[in-house]
């Protein structure tokens, strides 16, 4: 696919779904109230609607979108497995530890965030650490070793809930399904975003010649090791931001690499802007039916994302599956 018409498709999806999400919900709003947000007129009704509560969401809900379909083709390129995922490496774990900590203590806001975001970088030190230790560093043993430590995070999280009042109860659940109902602007989202892309488009093509090989990278002067490394930790960084944001969402950084490699996209360098874009609009849309399905109630936004996830996913194998049978 030609990279023009596939980030103009993209950019025209994105701005659909912000615009749906920022029209959308239990208090009517239109082209008038919009209008008024982008003239600067804030005393009606719907104009506040729409910057108080429905902008700061969407915003959010974009911006982890954005960051877990990240960190899911840096993590697929870096374990060499198109089944892994922003959490398959603990990362997610240790910021839900951080934040049920806060929470039992009845704390919220920057506490609970700042919280979040230091459990997932201790997360990430752990793993890092522990997979390195004195020998070589390979990419068997940093999966194994996240899978224990996020392994042991969810023991942890099972003590913290069991010791938790039941005031407390529901909140916390919600926060572990993944939740954007107390979102606020995400302004250390966008600065993770903004200066992530970059760093993602300057990699793009070391990673497409690591794709096909490590000894094929080294031999082509590509230092493997360094590489590694500041992919592990540009996709950790991108997880525990998301993370710190929403809660544990899943399936986004999963599927969104997967889609676009269906469309022929293989290249990094236009696949990882193209999976911000696809999956920031693909959590803003999740996230629109989630408030407004069975409204005036609220779903989790992680609950819609695993139930929309779960087929596409099986389609995406049934289809790969389909692609080497004919290869074949």
């Amino acid at each position: 696919m030609r990279p023009f018409p596939l980030f103009a498709g993209l950019i025209l999806l994105a701005l659909t779904a912000l615009f749906v999400s920022l029209m959308t919900g239990s208090i009517d709003t239109g082209w008038h109230d919009l209008a008024s947000v982008i003239t600067g007129n804030e005393q009606a009704l719907g104009t506040r609607v729409i910057l108080d509560l429905r902008w700061p969401r969407s915003a959010a809900a974009f911006v982890t979108g954005a960051l877990l379909a990240l960190a899911g083709g840096f993590m697929q390129v870096l374990l060499r497995n198109p089944l892994a995922d922003p959490y398959v490496l603990g990362v997610s774990g240790g910021a839900a530890t951080g934040a049920l900590l806060v929470l039992l203590l009845g704390l919220g806001g920057i506490w609970l965030q700042g919280a979040a975001f230091t459990g997932a970088l201790l997360s990430m030190l752990l793993v890092f650490g522990l997979s390195h230790g004195h020998g070589s560093w390979s990419m068997n043993r940093l999966l194994l070793t996240g899978v224990v430590i996020a392994a042991g995070w969810g023991a942890v999280i099972g003590f913290l809930l069991a010791l938790s009042p039941e005031q407390n109860l529901r909140g916390m659940l919600f926060w572990l399904m993944g939740d954007l109902s107390y979102a606020t602007s995400p302004v250390s989202g966008f600065v993770v975003l903004l200066a992530g892309l970059p760093a993602a488009l300057m990699l793009g093509r070391s990673l497409n010649i690591m794709a096909h090989g490590e000894l094929t990278a080294a031999s082509l002067g590509v230092s493997v090791h360094a590489l590694r490394r500041l992919v592990y930790v540009i996709a950790s960084v991108f997880t525990a931001t998301a993370v710190t944001i929403a809660g544990t969402i899943g399936f986004v950084g999963l599927i969104v690499p997967h889609m676009l490699r269906l469309l022929g996209v293989r290249d990094h360098r236009i696949l990882l802007p193209a999976s911000a874009l696809l999956g920031g609009s693909m959590l803003l849309v999740a996230d629109t039916l989630a408030r407004t399905l069975l409204e005036p109630r609220q779903l989790p936004v992680g609950i819609l994302t695993a139930l929309v996830g779960v087929p596409a996913f099986l389609y995406l194998l049934y289809q790969a599956r389909e692609r080497h049978g004919r290869e074949g």
